[in-house]
């Protein structure tokens, strides 16, 4: 609780966990309240917790959950109940294990939760990838956000991407966040663009690579993914998975077996 409210206002976790939410606070948030909703919440900031942890000590960690990205600190949005990135980076912080956190969100509705918890916070890079004409209407303002017409396909998005991820590896990242979504997927109910199951896998080798070859431990977490056959989002979140295992393997050499980045300066 103590973790969550690094981030989050006492009126809304207090009222979430009582059941007393309004209608209205419900029907933005777009799920039924239960004590299983505000379990498995908490759950899901535990577990992106304690994936970052992992992270620091071997280079990559993953929360199979997580990404809840339209969490504000005194609401919900878009079944997103808790902001668990913002929340683990603050545990972090408050403990003095990073300094210069980024965000890599690729998930095709744009971050704003994340964004306007980070707006005035210059050590935090925000990086949104997103559907200009996607959910939400009105967008927040990200360190760096790149809007994608609807129907972009693989070699556009990966191209797109690989030019603008220079721009996040500037602000020097001690750790990095990555939501990695499977909602650009074509087949997706919600996501309006165009990739190929191997598109995003692509995309995903491509954002780790990078965090490997320079050495920055990195989270990932699932994030959104509405396909009209769901194996086919269970597919692309496990690629993401695969990617980092294959990536990372050799992760103990790298990240110097559990010592920080700091410390290996």
């Amino acid at each position: 609780m103590a973790d969550v409210r690094l981030v989050h206002t006492e009126d809304y976790v207090s009222r979430l966990c009582a059941g007393t939410l309004k209608d209205s606070e419900l029907r933005r948030l777009g799920l039924p309240w239960s004590e299983s909703l505000v379990r498995r919440s908490f759950f899901a900031v535990g577990g992106t917790i304690g994936a970052a942890y992992a992270a620091l000590e071997a280079g990559l960690g993953s929360n199979l959950a997580g990404g809840t990205h339209h969490a504000f600190p005194d609401r919900g949005e878009g079944f997103c109940v808790l902001n668990d990135i913002a929340v683990a980076i603050h545990v972090l912080r408050r403990d003095g294990l990073i300094h210069r956190p980024a965000v890599i969100d690729c998930d095709v509705h744009q971050g704003n939760g994340t964004a306007t918890i980070f707006a005035d916070d210059g050590d935090v890079f925000t990086f949104s990838m997103h559907g200009a004409k996607n959910y939400p209407l009105f967008k927040a303002r990200s360190s760096l956000d790149i809007e994608l017409a609807d129907g972009t396909a693989d070699e556009s998005y990966l191209q797109t991407l690989a030019h603008h991820l220079p721009f996040v590896f500037q602000h020097d990242p001690d750790i990095l966040f990555y939501l990695g979504g499977a909602d650009p997927f074509v087949g997706d109910k919600l996501g309006r663009l165009a990739l190929s199951i191997e598109g995003l896998r692509s995309r995903d080798e491509l954002v780790l690579k990078e965090c490997y070859q320079r050495e920055i431990p990195v989270v990932t977490v699932m994030s959104g993914g509405y396909g009209e056959n769901i194996s086919d989002t269970v597919e692309i979140h496990c690629n993401t998975i695969r990617s980092g295992k294959k990536i990372f393997e050799n992760q103990a050499e790298v990240f110097g077996q559990g010592r920080s980045r700091t410390e290996r300066r």
